[in-house]
């Protein structure tokens, strides 16, 4: 995305020497704003930002709303790492803004969103955090061409254009990874699977899962599914604990997985419940005594509040300063991708916020290696993260790396 310069009207002869100076400095700078910084961009050449140059990354998710846990926890760790950005000098001097606007984790809505933000100068995109969303945005990312690097999209189509990329695991990977944890590591034969109809992240993830369980010879014994809208699990639950499964797959949000959770309890069904990285947060719908339901419960993520790590701690340290609460692997995920960003612009050398020019930027996140708080990644053909993956544990109402 270039900046131009448009001096309008027709120059005629000079009759003082105010209006000759006037020219050379609008001469000069036409010159300096075509003079790129080793890229195709438009931008000084003087190699220092403008007093009060701001790189415009913008946002989308949930900030109300069923999903609002998770669109608060990317931009509150999207935050954290802005900062500590401009505190340490920025990028090359240059100051970046982190504008975010609440989407619902609706796609309509996230349309109206990105518009606002587009309006508003965004010169990159960190989101949309939630798949739908990501998905309804695809078209309009696609065609302004902006960088976009959504850290927790997880659905395969949210990364599918040229210039999308995505921090967190793919659907399609979390079930399949699951799948072989329970099977091979855990031992289990026998499964139980509820998921929500009508969420392409419980779909995507519930699929996988379930075509590498049966592929590695375990049983599926329970298959049910809810709605969108769904209070009542007593139907489900029923259903599982009048079959001989060795597990329930959640492969769902937390909130719900909460529910479900309750109504377990409620039937006296206590079976082991294991999940994908949705599960993360599920602590904070439990209040009291209820946090006992989840004992034990498996989830695979990224990131666990609880790593030894410095860089981890450094964080977990900030973030419950600046919001007196722990991170969860959304807020990581977001402080991943601002980083990852920031190698990008550092490899197209951005001196000044004229400088950002995406096509060269997508081409620089395919060669950045970033050592994040979610582990080292680069980003293949696809747009997608290479990491490893951990397995939590929900041990005495804390999350714990297994």
């Amino acid at each position: 995305m270039g900046e131009y310069i448009y001096a309008g009207g027709e120059y005629t002869k000079m009759k003082t020497l105010k209006k000759v100076v006037v020219l050379c400095v609008v001469l000069a700078l036409v010159v300096s704003a075509f003079a790129g910084c080793g890229n195709t961009s438009t931008g000084t050449s003087a190699g220092t930002a403008a007093a009060g140059d701001t790189i415009k990354i913008g946002g989308t998710g949930p900030l109300t709303g069923g999903a609002a846990t998770y669109g608060n926890s990317v931009k509150n760790g999207a935050t954290i790492a802005v900062e500590e950005i401009n505190a340490a000098g920025g990028i090359n001097g240059v100051m970046l803004e982190l504008m975010f606007e609440d989407d619902e984790a609706d796609g309509a809505k996230a349309k109206s969103a990105y518009e606002k933000l587009m309006d508003k100068g965004m010169q990159m995109m960190m989101g949309a955090v939630t798949s739908g969303a990501s998905v309804a945005l695809n078209d309009l990312v696609k065609a302004d061409g902006i960088l976009q690097v959504t850290p927790s999209a997880s659905q395969a189509e949210a990364a599918e254009n040229a210039n999308a990329f995505r921090v967190c695991f793919t659907d399609p990977l979390q079930g399949t990874e699951m799948a072989k944890y329970a099977y091979n590591t855990l031992k289990y034969t026998k499964v139980a699977v509820i998921y929500n109809q009508d969420d392409t992240y419980s779909t995507g993830m519930c699929d996988a899962f379930k075509a590498e369980w049966t592929a590695l010879g375990g049983e599926i014994v329970v298959d049910t599914s809810f709605s969108k809208d769904a209070t009542d699990f007593s139907a489900q639950i029923s259903k599982v604990a009048e079959s001989n499964a060795d597990f329930v797959f959640l492969p769902i949000y937390a909130e719900k997985a909460a529910q479900i959770a309750i109504e377990a309890n409620n039937q006296k069904m206590t079976l082991p419940l294991i999940g994908g990285d949705g599960i993360d947060g599920i602590l904070s719908y439990l209040e009291g005594d209820n946090a006992k339901l989840v004992e034990g419960m498996i989830y695979l993520t990224p990131f666990v509040a609880s790593d030894s790590n410095a860089d981890v701690q450094k964080f977990v340290a900030a973030y419950k300063a600046a919001y007196n609460a722990e991170p969860d692997q959304f807020a990581a995920d977001a402080y991943d991708a601002i980083y990852c960003m920031k190698a990008a612009m550092e490899k197209c050398d951005v001196k000044a916020a004229s400088d950002i020019n995406n096509e060269a930027l997508v081409a620089a996140m395919h060669e950045i290696e970033v050592v994040g708080l979610t582990g080292t990644m680069t980003f293949d053909e696809n747009g997608d993260a290479n990491k490893g993956a951990k397995v939590a544990k929900i041990v005495d109402g804390n999350y714990v790396a297994q």
